[in-house]
């Protein structure tokens, strides 16, 4: 039997895999979302930064209303595609 966390992480790699079919690679989607806030803010931003502020921002919500299921899901999901973006980053020699 899977804890309640096993559980919850499974429903988190769920989602992360639905929005992979539905919008592509998300260190594609990084990387976009880097090049666009690069121009916005005038400085560079890395892919890995987005995927920071992501959280933060997610974490922010939680701050309101820690009970907010959709916003844990999202740190889960947004902390492996970080992962992801570290270990390409790491294979590419960057």
């Amino acid at each position: 039997m899977s804890s309640t966390a096993e559980m919850f992480l499974k429903h988190a790699a769920n989602i992360v895999s639905e929005r992979r079919a539905q919008y592509g690679a998300a260190t594609t989607a990084m990387a976009a979302l880097a090049a666009r806030w690069s121009v916005t803010l005038g400085q560079p931003v890395t892919p890995a930064q987005v995927v920071l502020c992501l959280i933060d921002l997610k974490l922010a919500r939680l701050a309101h209303d820690p009970t907010h299921e959709d916003s844990v899901v999202d740190v889960c999901g947004y902390a492996a595609v970080l992962r992801e973006l570290v270990a390409t980053s790491t294979l590419e020699g960057k």
